[in-house]
């Protein structure tokens, strides 16, 4: 993988998480007030999750 294509999977990874600040503002501070109530277990798995969903693309499609 070369520098470039990092920095574009990085672009792409803030394009995709600021596009739902940027259109729903009011839905985006209600999931994380949401968010910030919940269980810390629950937030773990949720980050386990995503980063092991994450890896297995990584691995597919490289």
């Amino acid at each position: 993988m070369t520098f470039q294509v990092f920095m574009l999977a990085v672009a792409l990874v803030l394009i995709l998480e600021g596009a739902g600040p940027l259109l729903f503002p009011n839905k985006w501070r209600r999931y994380l007030n949401e968010l910030s109530q919940q269980n810390q277990h629950v937030i773990q798995r949720f980050g386990g999750i995503l980063v092991t969903v994450g890896i297995v693309m990584f691995i597919i499609f490289t």
